[in-house]
């Protein structure tokens, strides 16, 4: 399964990269392909292309704040949970993903 993911947080440093790292290894472990762009006080990181987004099965964003462009998802199954979500249980995130 191909998932993208976007990560941000209120102040956009240590929680974001966290939550992407989290997502990126967990999924890598379950046997995903992950690809996170990060949002955050150093603007939009790693973004996703168009072609991700098309070729992605679903969306994750872990987020505390608005997503950036988030139009750019549409008709795409999303699971937005908090941030923290990512960080702490990201095998949790992945189970609610495929619940969807």
């Amino acid at each position: 399964m191909k998932i993208v993911a976007v990560t941000a947080c209120p102040t956009g440093i240590a929680h974001t990269y966290m939550a992407a790292e989290q997502l990126e290894m967990t999924g890598k472990k379950l046997g995903y392909q992950v690809k996170v762009e990060t949002q955050g006080a150093m603007g939009v990181e790693n973004e996703v292309s168009a072609a991700d987004i098309a070729a992605a099965d679903a969306v994750i964003f872990a987020v505390g704040v608005p997503v950036q462009d988030r139009e750019r998802f549409e008709g795409k199954r999303i699971l937005e949970v908090p941030v923290a979500d990512a960080i702490k249980n990201a095998p949790g995130v992945f189970e609610k993903l495929k619940a969807l």
